[in-house]
């Protein structure tokens, strides 16, 4: 998938990690928009299918749509000039799904770290949110206890999001964070809302069980008023 994927396992058959590693792999196989024998590619190529689409890529193109219209378009998988690309709401979705293979599998408290998004069972587990201007500094730290924490930002891979109405950078927002139930309405949810830019903010705080940390551009912080914040430094 591009980034690195990690499990902390505290309880339950670490057999069940293996089997959460072969859906990730699986996914990426099937939805990545960089390999020519993907189903995302495939359909992206118009290349007719025996069977129709997948139950599972029916289902994350009707979230990216849901995204798509509820963003006024901010969010698209389908930005001019670019193929189909449904990796901002695949991500949160098929690590959400090893997460809940490892909970059917009788695990209660486990750590997945997708590339600094997280989803936890258990708790509480404290993460921290990077500083989006110095790499080892954290702006805040969260306490979360069977939750999601997504963060959209500009400091690993510069400018990449783009806003679908204009087809550019988006750059009055330096990073987004959300805290949600689930990792897959976390992090569509911090990609869509950072793709409106600073009017996303609010948006994302509107969204139901989600709890919003932002800086903008102006290096100015905000944050919604549920937000779990930690009352003491990160530990583990």
């Amino acid at each position: 998938m591009g980034f690195p994927i990690s499990v902390d396992l505290r309880d339950g058959d670490p057999a069940a990690v293996d089997r959460a590693f072969e859906w990730l792999r699986e996914a990426d196989a099937r939805f990545s928009p960089f390999r020519s024998d993907s189903e995302v590619s495939r359909l992206d190529r118009a290349e007719p299918a025996p069977n129709g689409l997948s139950p599972d890529l029916a289902y994350v193109l009707d979230l990216c749509s849901y995204y798509e219209r509820a963003t006024g378009g901010a969010f698209s998988a389908r930005i001019p000039g670019r193929g189909l690309d449904p990796c901002a709401v695949v991500k949160g979705w098929a690590v959400q799904r090893a997460a809940d293979l490892l909970t059917a599998a009788g695990v209660t408290r486990f750590v997945i770290n997708a590339g600094g998004d997280v989803v936890t069972a258990g708790g509480p587990w404290r993460v921290g949110v990077r500083h989006p201007v110095e790499a080892d500094r954290f702006c805040t730290v969260l306490e979360v206890t069977s939750q999601a924490v997504a963060t959209s930002a500009r400091y690993e891979r510069g400018d990449h999001i783009l806003d679908g109405r204009t087809g550019l950078p988006v750059t009055d927002l330096l990073s987004l964070t959300v805290v949600a139930p689930t990792l897959t309405v976390a992090d569509a949810t911090a990609t869509a809302a950072f793709a409106m830019g600073v009017e996303g903010i609010e948006w994302a705080a509107t969204q139901e069980g989600c709890e919003v940390f932002a800086v903008d551009a102006e290096h100015g912080v905000h944050r919604t008023a549920g937000l779990p914040v930690a009352g003491a430094p990160v530990a583990g």
